[in-house]
């Protein structure tokens, strides 16, 4: 067995998982203000790091937070420009209504906004049918999501939110996983940032004009989303997301009577108590930290940069580990991967940053020829190199 190319495409999973995923979820210890809410989970939404939870883990009814899953399964697996016609089962749905009629043809994205800012149930029946298939089969595609997600205690039945049975649940730590997952995606981001939007009212003289539900863009300095839901069962629920200098946050409320505070607290405390701070510098060089012979004039530099949210008391607590594929490393190897720095909060995972070869004179690099970026390696490695190992 080739046992370089086995480390590399090793190496090249670890990086592919790793673009897809947000890092390993950390919580934090520190409390916020009293909160109203019987459940609440806050979330920093790039690093994926859970700040705080209350109750995070009890499965609850959900209301219309639901319409976020159907939101992003639907942006992910649609076309927005899609024409999609009103099947009969959409119209009349109880609750939140966009007034849909049998029939009458909209795009996609049209659905999803009036899915998001009016909480439409109308829509997401549309929606659901039309990427779908099916009712059925849309809901199978909410919980295939939600696995891929990490969201381990929710199970999805509908697209709306309504309480048709003991059986739609999740928990607030799942489903501010999901607002981070979806606030990911530009279009969705798009969205539920909006306030007011015109989309087409076929059969009438003007378009429907759909005015945001979520009072926290008005409210909250910096709010971008997401989400208004409420039954009798599931109580008041509340998603909503914030941007101030660059960073977004992101909170999920279940049954909370304030549910407007509430998240407003949540985040002012997530801003203020938890900085985001640069572990990693990009093209750092790096010390091997096990056994490896470097050649002379040759180092290890990091790809990119690592920054993470913490509390000035956890700062201490970060180390980081070398782990390399290779042990020795030579000139001819420049710009290629051979390893990773992996961040380490006390002794969890936070992050790893990929290590590539860097030498101090260009000619000790391979023949331009021979050159490969890190991408090609990539993908050469990944569609064959690992398999021929």
């Amino acid at each position: 067995m080739n046992v370089r190319k086995l480390l590399s495409g090793v190496l090249v999973v670890f990086l592919f998982i790793q673009a897809l995923l947000p890092a390993t979820e950390v919580k934090a210890a520190a409390s916020p203000p009293g909160l109203s809410a019987e459940s609440a989970a806050l979330i920093d939404v790039a690093s994926g790091r859970i700040l705080y939870s209350k109750n995070g883990s009890k499965k609850m009814r959900i209301a219309s937070l639901t319409k976020t899953m159907t939101a992003i399964v639907a942006i992910e697996s649609g076309k927005l420009d899609q024409i999609v016609t009103v099947p009969p089962e959409a119209v009349g749905v109880e609750g939140s209504s966009i007034y849909l009629k049998r029939g009458e043809k909209l795009t996609l994205e049209e659905l999803l906004y009036g899915l998001m800012l009016r909480s439409g149930n109308d829509a997401a029946v549309t929606i659901a049918t039309a990427v779908g298939g099916s009712l059925p089969g849309f809901v199978y595609m909410m919980n295939e999501k939600a696995a891929l997600i990490g969201m381990e205690h929710s199970n999805f039945t509908n697209p709306h939110g309504l309480d048709d049975s003991n059986m739609h649940y999740s928990t607030a730590e799942d489903m501010v996983k999901l607002s981070a997952y979806a606030l990911r995606n530009p279009v969705f981001r798009q969205i539920v940032s909006t306030k007011v939007k015109d989309i087409s009212w076929e059969g009438e003289q003007w378009d429907r004009r759909l005015l945001n539900k979520n009072k926290m863009l008005h409210l909250y300095n910096g709010a971008d989303g997401v989400k208004t839901g409420y039954t009798k069962l599931a109580k008041r629920c509340l998603a909503t997301s914030a941007t101030r200098e660059g960073r977004q946050l992101a909170t999920i409320t279940l049954n909370a009577s304030d549910d407007w505070n509430d998240s407003a607290k949540l985040l002012d405390w997530g801003f203020a108590n938890f900085p985001v701070k640069e572990l990693v510098g990009q093209k750092e060089t790096v010390k091997p930290d096990t056994p490896v012979t470097l050649e002379t004039g040759t180092h290890l530099v990091t790809m990119n940069s690592f920054r993470y949210p913490l509390q000035q008391t956890e700062t201490e607590a970060v180390h980081k580990k070398i782990v390399l594929g290779e042990s020795i490393i030579n000139g001819k190897m420049n710009g290629q991967l051979v390893g990773f720095m992996q961040i380490y909060l006390k002794d969890d995972m936070i992050g790893q940053v990929p290590l590539l070869v860097s030498v101090d004179t260009p000619t000790s690099a391979l023949p331009k020829a021979e050159a490969h970026s890190f991408w090609q390696q990539f993908w050469e490695i990944a569609a064959g190199g690992l398999w021929s190992a």
